[in-house]
């Protein structure tokens, strides 16, 4: 492939509350079996690009515990592979990544060392599957500096958490406004860019030598009118997953059977990292509807609308609807979950209530399972 990937997973969202408190945004479980990163990760390799640089900070054990071998999205390879860079004091540098373009600036050396001519930028918190290769055909095509890949906003997202832009008939981005508050349109970027390799370089090093570090507002916005920035049209499923009502919605969003058979049932395939788990047990009073269940889940009560990750225990004579269960949470007896987000390997303890109103509820109690 005549392109390199980057990642951009090193960021945090307050808009996710407490669920990043214990891990990157891009480590965000995703339909009982994949990480928001996954997507990304899989959009590359099926694009036959090669070799992939993953630049975290943020949190990153749990998403660089998770990208620990390069095989499950067949990057093993001699030529190219995996690259997982975080923060790194040097002679010249002691500072953490201070924002987007930093963060690559600082691993400038990765992108002079190598052979392709073009780059794909994308942020590890997006839901969605797309090919690249058309994207960079298009790129060429217009003999664009840098091409956005941009999408309509779903209707029921805040577009104040986005960089909304104004397309005009050739394809010419005339406007870029990063999250405004009021939109003066309803096309956001998608946060993927393609960009010559050297380009690249030669703005990175510009804004690093001005003090300035961010890809957006630095260089997108900044030499607006000045490089020929053009926008790509993607129209195809796609959720940025970094606020606690859109990682709710995207994951509710897989119950629909046209969403699953898109990401799963058609080729090409979405990849994770493999569990060697047992399949999930349903026990004689199991009742599910309209759920998602993960693989070493055993359950002896009612699920309906609701999405189970994996080594979940649901008791007996409990009651979860419209909820999202995450990995290795013990649910007791006599329990009532809905419309609540349970955090990983959390204990609810039999005859409690977590019901939430107005807005989803997180549920942590830090309860001593063995204390049960």
């Amino acid at each position: 492939m005549k392109a390199l990937g980057i990642i951009l997973a090193g960021g945090n969202s307050t808009r996710m509350k407490e669920l990043s408190k214990k891990r990157a945004i891009a480590a965000m479980p995703i339909a009982c079996s994949y990480r928001a990163i996954d997507f990304a990760l899989s959009n590359m390799t099926n694009s036959n690009i090669q070799t992939v640089a993953v630049l975290s900070q943020y949190n990153a054990r749990s998403l660089n515990e998770h990208l620990n071998s390069s095989k499950w999205w067949n990057f093993g390879r001699k030529q190219g592979g995996l690259f997982v860079f975080t923060p790194t004091v040097t002679s010249e540098n002691n500072w953490w990544y201070r924002g987007t373009a930093d963060a690559m600036w600082q691993n400038i050396d990765f992108l002079k060392k190598r052979h392709e001519p073009y780059v794909v930028i994308t942020s590890g918190d997006c839901v969605c599957k797309c090919d690249f290769g058309p994207i960079i055909d298009y790129h060429i095509q217009k003999q664009a500096d840098i091409t956005v890949v941009c999408t309509k906003a779903p209707e029921w997202d805040d577009i104040s958490r986005f960089g909304t832009v104004k397309i005009d008939d050739n394809g010419l981005i005339s406007n870029f406004e990063e999250k405004p508050m009021i939109a003066h349109s309803n096309i956001v970027s998608t946060g993927t860019y393609i960009i010559r390799r050297r380009k690249l370089i030669e703005l990175l090093e510009q804004c690093n030598a001005e003090g300035r570090y961010n890809f957006v507002t630095d260089i997108l916005i900044r030499y607006e009118g000045m490089k020929k920035v053009y926008g790509y049209m993607l129209n195809s499923y796609w959720s940025n997953i970094a606020s606690l009502n859109s990682y709710f919605r995207t994951n509710m969003d897989f119950l629909k059977k046209d969403v699953r058979d898109f990401f799963f049932a058609k080729e090409p395939k979405i990849y994770s990292k493999a569990r060697d788990l047992p399949p999930a047990k349903f026990n004689q009073d199991a009742k599910v509807r309209d759920s998602l269940i993960g693989s070493g889940t055993i359950i002896n009560s009612v699920v309906e609308n609701s999405v189970i990750f994996k080594n979940v225990f649901i008791g007996n004579n409990t009651v979860i609807k419209n909820s999202i269960v995450l990995d290795g949470a013990y649910i007791g007896d006599n329990v009532r979950v809905e419309n609540c987000i349970v955090e990983s390997n959390e204990t609810l303890l039999s005859d409690t209530s977590y019901v939430g109103d107005d807005q989803i509820k997180i549920v942590i109690e830090n309860n001593n399972r063995l204390g049960i």
